[in-house]
């Protein structure tokens, strides 16, 4: 993330008419989105996925990409969403919480090809050093894994050269994934406090 970066559907008292056509519209986006690479994604299709897991071989998967958490802009991608009483007391700004919906690049550029979304939170949880827990979705939007999703729950010491955190699940392509997902800063403003992280993806899935 970044070295020194923590930094309804329905009636919304519209009348009720609204209620009902964003809900059409919703529906009607479910009903056209396709299944993942063809997997069948029903409960029944899930069942009988599994019912052939045990003969399933584990395929191990790398993946590379960037990760730019861009805070400071026109659009930013993270954006503060809650913060202790004395976050900007703490030498390490904990209590600090952001929400990102954060694009995942296969160069650095901010205009090269995007492959998908890195879709989460992330907070200060540390007293003593910047550490922030990681809760999110890398959300593949892109190539041969668009539809899928790989999930991390992890610990990001941003001040460490590389940072190690888990991958706790997936979907799509990526059913019943773990791995480790590894970070590394590839460049930092520390005044808009924007950055691109560099990540290296080995992942276990079915």
């Amino acid at each position: 993330m970044v070295e020194k970066s923590l930094f309804g559907w329905g009636d919304h008292g519209n009348g009720p008419g609204l209620g009902f056509e964003y809900n059409s519209v919703f529906l009607a986006i479910t009903i056209i989105l396709p299944s993942t690479h063809g997997l069948d994604q029903s409960p029944k299709g899930v069942d009988k996925w599994f019912e052939k897991l045990p003969h399933a071989k584990a395929k191990m998967t790398k993946l590379h990409f960037y990760f730019h958490d861009i805070v400071t802009a026109k659009n930013p991608s993270a954006i503060q969403i809650a913060q202790a009483n004395n976050t900007f007391q703490s030498p390490t700004f904990f209590g600090l919480v952001r929400m990102m919906d954060n694009p995942l690049t296969v160069n650095p550029e901010p205009n090269s090809k995007i492959i998908g979304r890195a879709q989460g939170i992330y907070g200060s949880a540390s007293f003593e050093d910047i550490g922030l827990l990681m809760t999110l979705n890398l959300v593949f939007t892109n190539g041969k894994y668009n539809g899928s999703t790989l999930s991390i729950l992890g610990h990001n010491q941003i001040f460490h050269e590389y940072r190690e955190m888990p991958i706790v699940g997936g979907s799509g392509v990526f059913r019943l994934a773990k791995g480790i997902a590894t970070a590394k800063t590839y460049q930092v403003d520390n005044t808009t406090q924007n950055a691109i992280v560099e990540y290296h993806v080995v992942v276990l899935h079915y």
